[in-house]
């Protein structure tokens, strides 16, 4: 489980995070929703303390994202995709996927190959196995950053906007990846501007406006005509999101 608990976070004294709280249990699938700015971004960070809070914390599975000692720990069950690929360019698709697990987990090396080619099965990319990134689609980039993430063997599966750069074809490909990440179970929070990801793939929603949440649904029920039509703030970000 990951708890976050009272979190605020402040950049040049604006208040981006203002005492958030809430939990995602084992296999949710919970999308952070929100305009530019609302603070998504930030709290998924927090997560494996690529921010630090100005106050409260985050627990995963028990251990405390604010204790230095357990950091490590919180890193090694999270993994996180990022919007800009952040592909090493100087090596190969294998090389990149295997780089993390032989260095962090010391997995050997052929155990390490065999589970990225297995990866890159899931993503229907071993082809390209041995490509550098600078060969590949926005797409493809993307899958890569998939296997990468889940090299480590994560618990939980953190997404960033991974589909902004990306047309909609190619985002499709990304959403059919992530849909048989869901049918096999794995946890992941989404931070999305896609509403059909969020309506795809999520058992949960959390609406976030300035640092606060202003709704924590499950999905169906975040989605009903009758739940937005009742909250004219979230009925208005969904239409102008479906008319993008």
């Amino acid at each position: 489980m990951i708890e976050f608990r009272n979190i605020s976070k402040s950049f040049d004294k604006k208040a981006v995070l203002n005492d958030i709280s809430f939990k995602i249990e084992k296999k949710e699938i919970v999308s952070i929703l929100g305009t530019s700015g609302a603070g998504k971004s930030t709290l998924i960070n927090c997560v494996n303390g690529l921010v630090t809070p100005d106050s409260g914390d985050v627990l995963v599975d028990g251990l405390s994202v604010s204790n230095p000692s357990e950091l490590n720990q919180v890193r090694k069950k999270c993994s996180t995709v990022f919007q800009s690929f952040n592909l090493y360019p100087h090596l190969t698709i294998l090389n990149n996927i295997m780089l993390a697990p032989m260095k962090v987990l010391r997995i050997g090396k052929d155990q390490a190959e065999r589970e990225a080619m297995n990866l890159l099965d899931k993503v229907d990319l071993r082809s390209h196995a041995n490509d550098y990134p600078s060969s590949l689609s926005g797409g493809e980039k993307q899958r890569i950053g998939i296997c990468r993430a889940l090299a480590m063997s994560p618990d939980y599966l953190l997404l960033d906007e991974i589909t902004s750069s990306l047309d909609p074809e190619l985002t499709s490909e990304i959403l059919q990846v992530l849909s048989t990440l869901a049918d096999e179970g794995i946890t992941m929070i989404l931070v999305t501007h896609e509403i059909a990801f969020a309506k795809k793939l999520s058992s949960r929603v959390i609406f976030l406006e300035n640092g606060r949440i202003v709704a924590d649904k499950p999905k169906d029920e975040f989605f009903s005509a009758s739940f937005s039509g009742e909250n004219k703030r979230i009925s208005d970000f969904l239409a102008r999101s479906e008319d993008m």
